[in-house]
């Protein structure tokens, strides 16, 4: 069974909506694993999809990607193994993946989501998009952890009511890391936790 506490505590969650023209979402988390491997596991398709989903397109720095079922967009930086940087399904929608050595053996990752302002609506539209990322990195854990098996369906394993509950969790959370950023009203947040409950957790609510 995932220890669903563990891996809620193991993220650092941040809204970002100050004073420019986007509001962005940051999660950080450490990982037992050389930054190598990280990079390989979030990188290479016949990996990402056992534990994320598959993907396809031109792999490179100024080509596209396209992740099944779900967004695509256009890889503007790709250096190995510290920085990916894509637009993420639509131009305006940015995705930086930033890795960070720690030692040999372990690998800080950190992931920033920003979109503008009239996209997102206020620092409520966190509540869209950073569920979503924290199932990625619970099921990055899992997989860096040997707890993915062989024939394994992450899309599945993302829709069982356990990581449904995970995802209550998770949007907790994210209400909080967007009632201290003071970038929402109460009605806006309230409007968020609800969209985002039907669409996380529909059926463990």
């Amino acid at each position: 069974m995932i220890d669903l506490a563990d891996h809620l505590k193991a993220v650092h969650r941040e809204v970002r909506a100050g004073t420019t023209d986007t509001v962005g979402v940051v999660l950080r988390r450490t990982y037992d694993a050389a930054a190598e491997d990280v990079w390989d596991a979030v990188t290479d398709p016949d990996r990402l999809k056992r534990w994320f989903m598959p993907i396809s397109g031109d792999l490179r720095e100024g080509g596209a990607f396209q992740l099944e079922g779900n967004a695509g967009g256009d890889i503007l930086t790709c250096s190995p193994p510290k920085l990916l940087r894509v637009t993420f399904g639509d131009p305006t929608s940015v995705v930086e993946l930033r890795l960070t050595a720690e030692d040999d053996d372990r690998t800080t990752v950190e992931l920033e989501h920003t979109v503008p302002k009239a996209l997102a609506g206020s620092g409520a539209g966190a509540l869209f998009v950073g569920p979503g990322w924290d199932g990625g990195f619970l099921g990055l854990g899992l997989y860096l952890a040997g707890e993915v098996q062989e024939g394994d369906d992450p899309v599945a394993a993302a829709n069982a009511p356990e990581t449904q509950r995970f995802n209550l969790g998770s949007i907790e959370l994210w209400k909080a890391a967007v009632e201290e950023s003071g970038a929402a009203t109460e009605d806006e947040l309230a409007a968020a936790v609800a969209a985002a409950t039907a669409q996380y957790a529909p059926d463990v609510t």
